[in-house]
């Protein structure tokens, strides 16, 4: 049966980027007699609400201009007729950030007294952390506070892009068993508290207002570009992702697991999740009802890794295969069966040898601060520590809003062990023709070496060239000392 029209939309999945709003969701016309496009401004947009772009080649004259002129009748008149123009695309808006200004204000060290999750890990858990570690953690992940207000003693959870710009700050209140009992966003908390006191919004919040996503980076991502050989642990709530870090171990050892946040159940994303181009990737979904939420991100990860060459996606079921029905149906993560353990047992642990979950909830003991019973001596942040001086360079957007990158912002907690964003290496040199001389004279095993969970090599000849070739490139320098701790590790594989 033949076309009702000569050009129709083209039939399928193909799409091609929209002249509008440039996404990659345009269906173009095609000529059904001789089965070629029309010119490329001829299509619809599928993103109805958010661009409606739609032009028909029967409602501009296009498609009587062919007719005419197939059967010899086209003439000087249509000259006078101005075939639609391709409009000019929309430019993508410019991502406007949260000043470093607001973001330093929830860094004070003052407000750490008033911050219940940190002090639920300090001294009400069942296996308290160290001050240390805390610190570490907190200076890590740049968590802040909020001190006054409705949502006074939250912890502030900042979204951090790779390239060091404040995407998003959340704000969680927790109760003293650390369990999320309100959620919500700085942004958020600045509007509300400008509308209700008659005051106009800051410039700078009328412009991130207008950012389609507020949060469209993971949390920790910024970790990323300080840390480039180490693996990923990737889970649903940044909470977890610190959990992970103070039980697992922090990222100073390339072979340690950056922990990473996507925000939520949906934000596990091609979008958010591209960063991670190259990296080995832990994934360990929240559970949830049949399972819907492992499947989902197993799936969707299949689908990522054909997109992002060297990158795997490793899934753990352990908790799908474990847990009682009740902690699947309360939608219980891999924190909630951490907290439970002692933390000392697990920094030298892989995650494949992690405990299997408890049914039964553990006891949790409060240590107060000022009961006389209390087990251990009250224990306080940074109350010997002054907040150095900050120098903050500014950017500016088209919009003339003030944005801010911390790359050169420094941890009001920076201490000389710390690896701070502004920490200058510091050059070792490196005993390089020892162990060259080592691998020398060593008998090399002809099949893979697996070092650990996260090294193996392949062809070990390749391997020691390359680790070699570099390291005398860069000898001391601290961006590849993961070529020479592989070196190491090697070297003492052989001896061992």
């Amino acid at each position: 049966m033949a076309n009702e029209y000569r050009y129709i939309l083209e039939k399928g999945s193909k799409k091609y980027h929209c002249p509008n709003c440039e996404k990659k969701t345009f269906v173009r016309y095609i000529d059904t007699k001789t089965g070629n496009y029309l010119p490329d401004q001829y299509g619809r947009c599928d993103r109805e609400s958010k661009c409606s772009y739609n032009l028909n080649p029967y409602t501009d004259g296009y498609a009587k201009m062919i007719q005419e002129r197939e059967h010899g009748q086209y003439s000087e008149n249509w000259k006078s007729q101005r075939m639609a123009p391709r409009p000019k695309p929309t430019p993508k808006p410019e991502i406007v950030f949260i000043p470093v200004e607001i973001f330093k204000q929830t860094l004070q060290p003052k407000r750490y007294e008033q911050n219940i999750f940190l002090q639920n890990l300090l001294c009400r858990v069942t296996f308290p952390f160290e001050t240390k570690d805390l610190e570490e953690v907190i200076s890590l992940y740049y968590l802040g506070t909020v001190c006054n207000g409705y949502r006074a003693g939250a912890i502030t959870f900042p979204f951090i892009d790779i390239k060091n710009n404040v995407r998003a700050i959340q704000v969680k209140q927790f109760n003293e068993t650390n369990h999320t009992i309100n959620t919500d966003f700085l942004h958020s908390i600045i509007e509300k508290y400008h509308t209700r006191n008659n005051k106009p919004l800051p410039e700078w919040l009328k412009a991130y207002n207008k950012n389609e996503t507020k949060v469209s980076c993971l949390f920790g991502e910024h970790l990323l570009s300080k840390y480039p050989f180490n693996p990923v642990a990737l889970v649903e709530a940044p909470k977890t992702a610190i959990y992970g870090t103070l039980y697992f171990g922090f990222p100073e050892l390339h072979e340690n697991l950056i922990w990473l946040a996507v925000y939520n159940k949906s934000s596990f994303s091609f979008d958010k999740l591209k960063v991670l181009q190259g990296r080995d990737v832990y994934t360990f979904p929240d559970l949830s009802k049949d399972g819907n939420t492992f499947n989902e991100w197993q799936q969707k990860a299949k689908n990522f890794e054909n997109q992002l060459p060297g990158t795997t996606f490793i899934f753990s079921d352990l908790l799908e295969r474990l847990a009682p029905e009740t902690d699947k149906y309360e939608g219980y993560d891999l924190a909630d069966y951490l907290i439970k353990q002692d933390w000392r047992t697990f920094r030298k642990q892989s995650i494949q040898e992690l405990p299997e979950p408890q049914s039964k909830p553990l006891i949790i003991k409060n240590f107060c601060e000022k009961c006389e019973k209390c087990e251990r001596p009250k224990q306080t942040f940074f109350s010997h520590k002054e907040q150095p001086n900050v120098t903050i360079p500014e950017k500016q957007t088209n919009n003339n809003i003030k944005n801010s990158s911390i790359s050169n912002f420094k941890s009001p907690y920076y201490n000389d062990k710390w690896y701070t964003f502004n920490k200058k290496d510091k050059i070792n040199k490196w005993n390089i023709e020892e162990i060259e001389l080592f691998f020398q004279k060593a008998k090399l095993p002809p099949n893979p070496i697996k070092l650990n969970d996260f090294e193996i090599i392949v062809d070990v000849k390749k391997f020691i060239e390359s680790s070699l070739a570099t390291c005398k490139a860069n000898n001391g320098n601290e961006t590849f000392l993961p070529y020479w701790e592989s070196l190491m590790k090697f070297q003492k594989y052989l001896i061992n």
